[in-house]
């Protein structure tokens, strides 16, 4: 804040290089500064010059508020220390610039601070420069001044200032405050105060701010590069990609020209196998004829191997068969001569009579295929049903668990099975509390005295026959 006025004069200023043969006033830098009766008549009719040579301070009467009734103060009425924060604040330096030059017919050259006392100056009485001010900031500042008429006291008035100076105009409430017809010397003095504070806290958040945008620029400055290097890599990126569809765009072109050649050969064959078609009729009925025939063919061949199996299978089982039938007919010698020597020694024992089975199913584990035939016919004779299992010579052991189950009388002829098949019958037999005859060589005469001893109270387990008790 100034405290005494300049005594730099706003012409001085406009012609502070005249002794250089420079000026600032006009559009030509280098024409000399015009003469005192050259200048505008409002610039050229009132003491200026004197004024600002003269450094006139007001009095102390002036910088007290006389009261006014209702009209404002104007701006040269108001204190000598009010001007200085009015023109800072109220008007910006490019403003208060652009208009002193208007005013005085010219373009101001000198520096902010220098043109700046020069208005305080000129501000302190009335005329030219004071007047454009005062219309200036009327114009500028009319809804402060419409709001600050609002209130008719100056307690009224000081309210609204404490309440204005927290807002965003604080330039308008300023001018509405100490132009206003009720603003009293305490209040003068509290406007003045806080604006004077209020400029020191504007100077540090300018010096906070200053540092902030140095902080910016240097982060703006890194930002920059790297926004550089990732639209190089950007560029760098796109250029790979254009490549790319370029080349992806020739392969289309290439596989397209081959698909429109393979649709002009398809076509081709298409109109070949349609003349065909019209130059020998009913070529289609026939491939499909010949079609047939094959799936025919392949049927019957199919039925050949078939049948040849068939017959495979049947010639086995026929030789099987004759196979025990000559074994029956050569035991049933054999039993026969058995019986004709012991009739001779001895006489004859009387046979085990045959039990009745019941529809009771008897396994026979073992045996010898040509001997099975045999035990079916032996002991179907008696009302049971037969089942056999081989004891794991063919048959898989694992299905002896199945007919072991569906038992009710086992027969096991221990000569002619496995280990394992062996000890699954012992096993089961014990657990279930089933009838178990263990013949040690397969024959028809010791299945017979098997079956016999199972119509008697036979023990669970029976003693095997011995090898001599053979037919």
């Amino acid at each position: 804040m100034c405290d005494k006025p300049s005594q730099t004069s706003l012409l001085s200023l406009l012609a502070r290089d005249a002794a250089s043969g420079t000026t600032g006033i006009g559009p030509a830098a280098n024409a000399p500064f015009p003469a005192a009766d050259a200048m505008p008549a409002a610039v050229a009719g009132l003491p200026l010059a004197q004024a600002l040579a003269r450094g006139d301070a007001p009095s102390a009467s002036d910088e007290t508020p006389v009261p006014r009734g209702s009209r404002r103060r104007r701006l040269w009425e108001l204190p000598s220390q009010a001007l200085c924060p009015v023109i800072g604040v109220c008007l910006p330096m490019p403003v208060l610039r652009r208009k002193l030059g208007k005013v005085l017919g010219g373009q101001a050259i000198a520096n902010d601070y220098e043109l700046h006392c020069g208005a305080i100056n000129e501000c302190a009485r009335r005329g030219p420069v004071s007047e454009m001010l005062q219309k200036e900031l009327d114009h500028r500042f009319a809804i402060a001044l419409r709001q600050s008429s609002q209130h008719k006291t100056a307690e009224a008035l000081t309210r609204w200032w404490n309440a204005a100076q927290m807002g965003n105009d604080v330039a308008g409430a300023l001018w509405g405050a100490l132009t206003h017809a009720r603003c009293d010397a305490a209040l003068q003095e509290q406007v003045l105060r806080d604006i004077h504070m209020l400029q020191h806290q504007v100077g540090s958040a300018n010096r906070a701010d200053l540092q902030r945008m140095e902080s910016l620029e240097d982060e703006n400055a890194v930002l920059a590069r790297e926004l550089g290097q990732a639209q190089s890599r950007s560029t760098r990126l796109l250029a790979e990609r254009a490549r790319e569809l370029e080349a992806s765009q020739a392969e289309c072109l290439r596989l397209r020209g081959e698909l429109m050649a393979r649709d002009t050969l398809a076509a081709g064959l298409r109109d070949e196998l349609q003349q065909l078609e019209e130059s020998v009729p009913g070529l289609r009925h026939r491939h499909e004829q010949a079609r047939h025939l094959q799936s025919q063919q392949e049927r019957i061949h199919q039925l050949e191997r078939a049948l040849l199996t068939a017959r495979q299978q049947a010639e086995r089982e026929q030789r099987r068969a004759e196979e025990a039938q000559l074994a029956l007919e050569q035991m049933e010698q054999q039993q026969a001569q058995w019986a004709t020597q012991m009739a001779s020694t001895q006489p004859p024992a009387p046979e085990a009579a045959m039990p009745s089975l019941d529809e009771r199913s008897v396994l026979c584990v073992g045996g010898r295929p040509a001997v099975v035939p045999i035990y079916r016919q032996l002991i179907e004779r008696t009302g049971g049903r037969f089942l056999h299992h081989d004891g794991g010579e063919e048959d898989a052991v694992a299905k002896l668990d199945a007919s072991l189950a569906a038992a009710d009388l086992v027969i096991c002829q221990t000569g002619c099975i496995s280990h394992d098949a062996y000890w699954r019958v012992k096993d089961h037999c014990k657990r279930h509390n089933k009838k178990c005859v263990y013949i040690e060589s397969p024959s028809a005469s010791g299945l017979r005295r098997a079956l016999g001893s199972l119509g008697s109270d036979y023990p669970t387990e029976a003693t095997a026959v011995q090898p001599g008790d053979r037919d």
